[in-house]
């Protein structure tokens, strides 16, 4: 009895807590949100006596995947008036596949059947005399091994688009000239300055290399040289 009421209870947090990651309007709660139905996710998985896989939600999930989603959220400057303003011209787009989906599950739900012996694989989650974590590596590497490959192609290859597509050449960044670092000598690289007692650096003229001081001469004086023509 005890056990039945905290499974409706997860339950029924588990899908407000999702309905409201995709309604709430601050994509900070949405994180939250995220939070707290993967936390309700894993009690259930408890209760079925998934113990792994509930660890394995709260660690991964919770304190790696929602908090690095959380930090992204936090620090990218979004302009969300300016992805609302699209909201209406792709609602027609959205509804229809909004649509599929539905009548998918439908599809799925109407023709599911309760196994005969799910009764018995309830009391018994696991084979016995194998643990938790053993029966799920059986099943993962051994039963279903080419499903699991394909699934973590599938994850690199949206992983790596995601990449190419936040990927932005900036005409303001600066980048590296490894032949030009390694073709610089010590004259163009260090200088020497004696800085008497009680001055600073500017008086004693500053960190400036000797082919600066040089160029800077040749300025001084090719404006000199200007100012007596014109007398």
């Amino acid at each position: 009895m005890i056990v039945t009421f905290f499974f409706y209870l997860f339950s029924l947090v588990l899908v407000l807590s999702a309905a409201m990651v995709v309604t709430a309007r601050n994509p900070v709660h949405s994180v939250l949100f995220l939070i707290l139905a993967f936390f309700n996710a894993a009690a259930l998985f408890l209760i079925a006596g998934a113990e792994f896989l509930a660890m394995i939600l709260v660690i991964v999930y919770v304190g790696a995947v929602a908090v690095l989603f959380l930090f992204v959220v936090m620090m990218l400057d979004i302009d969300f008036d300016q992805l609302r303003s699209g909201f209406q011209r792709y609602l027609p787009i959205g509804a229809a596949v909004g649509a599929v989906l539905f009548l998918e599950l439908l599809l799925v739900f109407g023709g599911w059947q309760l196994a005969p012996n799910a009764v018995q694989f309830h009391a018994s989650p696991t084979p016995p005399g194998v643990s938790n974590t053993e029966a799920i590596g059986m099943l993962m590497y051994t039963d279903y091994f080419l499903l699991f490959q394909v699934a973590g192609l599938i994850l690199m290859v949206a992983m790596i688009g995601a990449i190419v597509l936040t990927l932005r050449e900036r005409k303001t960044s600066r980048h590296q000239v490894i032949a030009v670092q390694t073709a610089r000598t010590v004259a163009e690289t260090l200088s020497m300055v004696s800085v008497p007692l009680g001055a600073g650096v500017t008086e004693a003229g500053g960190f400036l290399s000797p082919i600066v001081e040089e160029q800077e001469e040749f300025v001084d004086e090719d404006a000199g040289g200007h100012g007596h023509g014109h007398h």
